[in-house]
């Protein structure tokens, strides 16, 4: 039985890539931070999908504390091995907003969030698993030297691209350092789907999120990119990725998220 582990698993999107999931006969490790979502998300999924097996991860991404407690009590405890990793959760304050460790809450979540997940869980990978990082074409702004808005002014949408493109960074780095254990890193832009942190932004959406976990759920288990590493996807295709030239800059960025392991 093979299992995936979906941060962000009730929103708009990671919903929609749970039940896709499902459908194709994955076990899925359901991560989130409210409770009741969770539990109303794998009673949807165990009556349409019976043979599956569902766990509840209640995780607060912006908390290390929080994501090691539950790797504990679940992946652990439970004897689970991943095979599918997709860090989605995302968050877009508009407001600058500080964790309890003291971190901005985008750098936490969006960053250090899939940065941390990927790092925790590497003894509970299969041989073969997948990550699949959800970022965005919606990337750019970023400052190594202030990411967490220490010295810019703060604006989500800036906090938000400069996240992204971390993310499709980091997904490179990693993709380098496991390829040799046979664990393959990609990341994604899911697509347009109209939900809260989209609107968030100031933007709606053209897309169902079905249409939007397509691209996601493709790097998480279709043959076609067996074995592909280090790739940056839009609508199911390999995209150039630019922001894998800098290889100084995330090197920096890495060594960075490492501090905070």
């Amino acid at each position: 039985m093979k299992f995936a582990l979906v941060t962000g698993s009730t929103g708009t999107i990671g919903s929609a890539i749970c039940e896709r999931l499902a459908e194709n006969h994955i076990s899925i490790i359901l991560a989130g931070r409210n409770l009741e979502k969770l539990k109303k998300l794998k009673e949807k999924l165990q009556t349409k999908y019976t043979t599956n097996e569902y766990f509840i991860f209640v995780a607060d991404l912006r908390s290390k504390t929080s994501i090691l407690k539950q790797i504990e009590e679940i992946i652990y405890k439970n004897n689970l091995k991943i095979h599918i990793l997709i860090n989605n959760a995302s968050e877009v304050p508009k407001i600058k907003t500080i964790t309890q460790e003291g971190l901005e809450c985008q750098f936490a979540v969006n960053i250090l969030g899939y940065h941390r997940m990927i790092d925790y869980l590497l003894d509970f990978f299969e041989n073969n698993s997948r990550v699949v990082n959800v970022a965005s074409y919606w990337a750019g702004d970023l400052d190594i030297y202030d990411l967490q808005f220490n010295k810019r002014i703060y604006n989500n949408n800036t906090a938000y691209r400069q996240s992204k493109q971390a993310e499709r960074m980091l997904s490179f780095i990693w993709s380098q350092k496991l390829k040799d254990k046979n664990i393959w890193v990609n990341a994604c832009h899911p697509g347009d789907a109209n939900s809260k942190l989209s609107n968030d932004l100031g933007f709606g959406g053209h897309e169902t999120p079905f249409q939007a976990a397509e691209t996601p759920v493709y790097l998480a288990i279709s043959k076609e990119v067996q074995n592909i590493t280090g790739k940056y996807f839009e609508n199911k295709r390999n995209v150039p990725d630019m922001f894998i030239k800098d290889w100084e800059t995330i090197n920096q960025l890495y060594e960075i998220c490492n501090q905070y392991l």
